[in-house]
C-alpha cells in the first residue's frame, strides 16, 4: 500500500507546499525550522540523513504509484541505550483520514525495531490534536506524561504528551496481528 524511502532533494517543493503557516510547522516539527520552510533548511536537516550509524533517519512516504503522500523521520537515535523518536508525522490533505498514517508508522516502528535493534520508540503530539493522539493509541503508543505550556504559538502556549512504544510491546502487538 505504502513505501518509505529516503527523503531527498525532489522532495523538498512538495514538503513546503504542505506547510502553510507557522503555527502548522510548529505541529510538525517543533521548533526544529523556522517558517517559512527553505530549501536550505531541509539541505541542512538531511545533511548527515539516512547513512549507516545515522542519528536522523528522514523519509518520504510514497503509494503504489510511487506519488509523494507525506513525510516522517525517525531521529534523536542514541544507539548505546538502543531509543529514537519518531517526529515531522506529515500526510499531504488529501491523504489523512485514509489509513495511511497507521501504514506508515508500521513501516517506520519495523524499521526502527526490526532493522536498528531499538528498545524505546518515542514521540510527542500536541494535546489538542486528539485525531492523532487516538491514532497514535491504536498503533500501540502508550501516555507517559505532559509536558505543560512547552511552545508559545501565536500567543497561546501548547502542551505536549509524550508517548512511547517499547520492543517487547511491538513483539507482542506483532504476535496478536499475525495470529488473527
Amino acid at each position: 500500500m505504502i513505501a518509505l524511502r529516503p527523503f531527498s532533494k525532489k522532495d523538498f517543493k512538495q514538503l513546503m507546499e504542505w506547510i502553510p503557516s507557522e503555527s502548522f510547522m510548529v505541529q510538525w516539527s517543533g521548533s526544529s525550522f523556522s517558517f517559512p520552510l527553505t530549501p536550505r533548511q531541509l539541505k541542512h536537516y538531511i545533511r548527515y540523513a539516512n547513512e549507516d550509524g545515522a542519528s536522523t533517519y528522514a523519509f518520504s512516504v510514497i503509494d503504489d504509484n510511487e506519488q509523494l503522500i507525506g513525510h516522517i523521520s525517525l531521529a534523536h537515535i542514541d544507539y548505546y541505550h538502543k531509543t529514537g523518536r519518531i517526529g515531522r508525522v506529515l500526510l499531504g490533505e488529501k491523504y489523512r483520514g485514509k489509513g495511511f498514517c497507521s501504514h506508515m508508522f508500521e513501516k517506520v516502528l519495523a524499521f526502527g525495531f526490526e532493522e536498528l535493534g531499538l528498545h524505546r520508540i518515542s514521540l510527542g503530539v500536541f494535546d489538542f490534536n486528539e485525531r492523532a493522539i487516538q491514532s497514535y493509541e491504536r498503533i500501540g503508543f502508550t501516555r507517559e506524561g505532559l509536558l505543560r505550556d512547552v511552545r508559545l504559538v501565536d500567543g497561546q502556549y501548547w502542551s505536549l504528551i509524550e508517548m512511547s512504544m517499547l520492543e517487547s510491546e511491538w513483539a507482542q502487538r506483532d504476535v496478536h496481528q499475525k495470529s488473527s
